[in-house]
C-alpha cells in the first residue's frame, strides 16, 4: 500500500482525506479501462509537466490557443494528441472547445480514452493543488502496475447533450447501479465521467471526502464538521469564481 505523508504541513489532515488520496494514487497506477498503468502514470506526469511548459504558457497568453503552434517536450511514450490535450486540460480548460475535442478523435483517440485522460489529468490537478495549499511537495509519481485495460463500456451509455456518451441516473443498472448513490438525478459533474465508470467512482470518492457524497447534495440542511451548508457553498462558489469555473 502506498503512503502519503502530510507531516510537513504542520496541521492535521483528516483521515478520510488522506485515505481518499492514497486510494487515488493506487487508482492512478493501476491498469485503467482504456489506458495501461504505465500510460496512466505517464498522463499523470504530463499533467504536472504542463505547469512548467513554455508552449502552454504562450498559448495561455494568446487570444486563441490555436494561433500558437509547437510541440510539448514530452517523454515520447504517449500519442502526441494525448499529450497536447492533457496539457490543455491542465493549463487552459476554460477554452476547450468541441472543435478541439473532435480534432483529438481525428488524431486517433476514442471518446472512451478521451474521458479517461480527462479524469486522470483533472484528479491529478486536484491532488497537486491540495498539496500546494498545505505547502508540502506534490506526491511522488507511483510505480505503475502491469496488466491490460479492462475495456469495459457500460451498457446504456448515450448522448445526453454532452460531447461524449454518458449514463443518466435513470439508466444505471447492473455493474453501474452504484454510480450515483441511488440519487434520482445525476448532476452533470457527476455524470461527466460515467462512460468510464471506474473514473466516475474515483471522482465520487474524492468528492465525498473534499465536499460531500452525491446523495447529500439535494439536502440543503446537510453540513460538514464545523461548516453548515451555506458556509460550504460560499467557499465552493468563491473557489469556483477564482478558478473561472462557469459551471
Amino acid at each position: 500500500m502506498l503512503e502519503i505523508d502530510y507531516s510537513a504541513a504542520g496541521m492535521r489532515v483528516r483521515d478520510d482525506l488522506a485515505a481518499a488520496h492514497v486510494a487515488l494514487w493506487e487508482h492512478m497506477r493501476a491498469p485503467g479501462t482504456w489506458w495501461t498503468g504505465s500510460d496512466r502514470v505517464a498522463l499523470l506526469a504530463e499533467s504536472r509537466a504542463a505547469d512548467e511548459c513554455a508552449l502552454c504558457r504562450k498559448r495561455k497568453a494568446a487570444v486563441s490557443p490555436a494561433a500558437i503552434s509547437g510541440r510539448h517536450h514530452d517523454a515520447g511514450t504517449l500519442p502526441s494528441a494525448a499529450v497536447d490535450f492533457a496539457h490543455r486540460v491542465r493549463t487552459d480548460p476554460g477554452r476547450l472547445s468541441r472543435a478541439a475535442y473532435e480534432r483529438v478523435l481525428t488524431d486517433g483517440l476514442t471518446e472512451e480514452r478521451y474521458v479517461e485522460l480527462v479524469a486522470v489529468v483533472a484528479m491529478a490537478a486536484g491532488a497537486d493543488a491540495f498539496a500546494g495549499a498545505l505547502g508540502v511537495p506534490s506526491f511522488a509519481l507511483p510505480e505503475p502496475r502491469t496488466g491490460p485495460p479492462s475495456r469495459h463500456r457500460p451498457a446504456g451509455a448515450a448522448r445526453h447533450g454532452a460531447w461524449v456518451a454518458t449514463l443518466a441516473a435513470a439508466e444505471v443498472q447492473g455493474d453501474e447501479a452504484d454510480l450515483y448513490g441511488g440519487a434520482p438525478l445525476a448532476p452533470n459533474i457527476a455524470s461527466a465521467l460515467s462512460l468510464v465508470p471506474d473514473e466516475a467512482r474515483m471522482l465520487a470518492r474524492l468528492a465525498a471526502a473534499h465536499y460531500m457524497a452525491i446523495e447529500h447534495v439535494p439536502d440543503p440542511t446537510y453540513g460538514r464538521g464545523p461548516l453548515d451548508r451555506p458556509q460550504m457553498e460560499l467557499v465552493a462558489a468563491r473557489v469556483s469564481a477564482l478558478n473561472q469555473c462557469f459551471y
